[in-house]
């Protein structure tokens, strides 16, 4: 099962995007002043991240459950199949996510200056 999405972190980085804009807006550097230090990652980039990490981990797990009726070890196949069906949901999910995002990138590479 996915972990339960922390809105918080969508939260902040709203709020971040709302006040470099503001400083854009402005005609000040205002968030853009540290632009040469290195940054601490975006929370979107570690929402990415840990969501991979929870999708990879679902399909690990289903991948040790089929090995394991393979070979015998676990005669319970509806958790196996349960297992598997989670890791395709997951996986199923992740490709939309995926598939999403680069449909945004496209139509924000696409707009007129």
């Amino acid at each position: 099962m996915l972990p339960p999405v922390d809105t918080s972190n969508v939260l902040a980085l709203r709020q971040q995007i709302l006040a470099r804009n503001t400083a854009l807006q402005g005609g000040s550097l205002g968030g853009l002043q540290n632009i040469g230090q290195p940054a601490q990652p975006p929370a979107f980039q570690t929402a990415m991240q840990d969501a991979l990490k929870s999708v990879s981990a679902v399909q690990e797990q289903a991948g040790t459950a089929s090995a394991a009726f393979e070979r015998g070890e676990t005669h319970d196949l509806a958790s196996v199949m349960i297992a598997r069906q989670k890791a395709s949901i997951a996986f199923e999910a992740t490709l939309q996510v995926r598939n999403r995002l680069l449909g945004a990138y496209k139509d924000v590479m696409n707009m007129p200056l």
